[in-house]
């Protein structure tokens, strides 16, 4: 079950109603007003999800996947992270499952989300989606040095690795822990093949954690560094090509 709010009272009261039944609780929230995250960590975005699993006295208990241990966060800065304005705006959006099956077909399951992966990440007609979005990327560095100050664009370069391998999966974490599912799919479907997809997707995440790496080189500005803007686009337009591929191979498995 997945809710929208028109009214922070509405919102934290059901809230509070799953917490009362011991619920766990999913939260779209921004990452801006959570005080338990490193200052470094907080700006505006309002796309970061956490579990809430109980509340005592107007103090909720949370598991965030950026910190290593449990957290607590007050009612009135879980309001304003809840109830943040901007794109994408959360509406105090919760999401928790209501019963469980009797018995689950985890091959069925996995067929499922591996479907529903390819058809995301292969068939938005947007380039801000998908596999488009890393080949759109690659084109809009290229234009940094023409169209920024200098100081804009290390910035820039700069909020791109902190989504990456910091505050977020979106570069080599994310293709290591989907390399990981793909082994355990092996496993529970007895598809060969996923094996050598699982292989496929690790070495990926390892040309994210380079073009990480290159990144920094540039925004750190030593002299002896060779690497370019043009480097990193190129770079970025073969993770995006190798990503192309991979997704065609695993959607022709199922």
């Amino acid at each position: 079950m997945s809710e929208r709010f028109s009214s922070v009272e509405k919102g934290m009261a059901r809230l509070k109603e799953n917490m009362d039944h011991s619920i766990p609780t999913g939260c779209q929230v921004s990452v801006f007003y959570l005080p338990f995250l490193p200052e470094v960590f907080r700006f505006h975005f309002n796309a970061h999800n956490f579990v809430i699993y109980g509340e005592e006295d107007g103090v909720f208990s949370v598991i965030d996947p950026v910190m290593d241990d449990v957290c607590t966060i007050a009612y009135d800065d879980l309001v304003k992270a809840r109830f943040a304005k901007g794109i994408p705006e959360p509406k105090g959006r919760m999401y928790y499952i209501e019963q469980l099956p009797q018995s689950l077909d985890i091959p069925a399951a996995i067929k499922t989300g591996i479907k529903h992966t390819c058809r995301f990440m292969k068939s938005p007609p947007v380039p801000w989606f998908g596999v488009n979005a890393i080949n759109y990327l690659s084109k809009q560095i290229l234009t940094y040095p023409v169209k920024l100050e200098p100081r804009k664009a290390t910035l820039d370069l700069g909020n791109l690795i902190r989504m990456q391998e910091e505050i977020g999966t979106g570069g080599a974490g994310f293709r290591f822990l989907y390399a990981a599912f793909l082994q355990e799919a092996a496993k529970e479907t007895g598809i060969d093949g996923l094996h050598e997809l699982s292989a496929t997707m690790t070495g990926i995440g390892d040309q994210w954690r380079n073009f990480a790496y290159n990144t920094a080189r540039i925004c750190k500005a030593r002299s002896t560094d060779v690497i370019s803007y043009s480097d990193l686009s190129q770079q970025l337009h073969q993770i995006y090509q190798a990503e192309k591929n991979f997704y065609n191979q695993l959607a022709k498995i199922y």
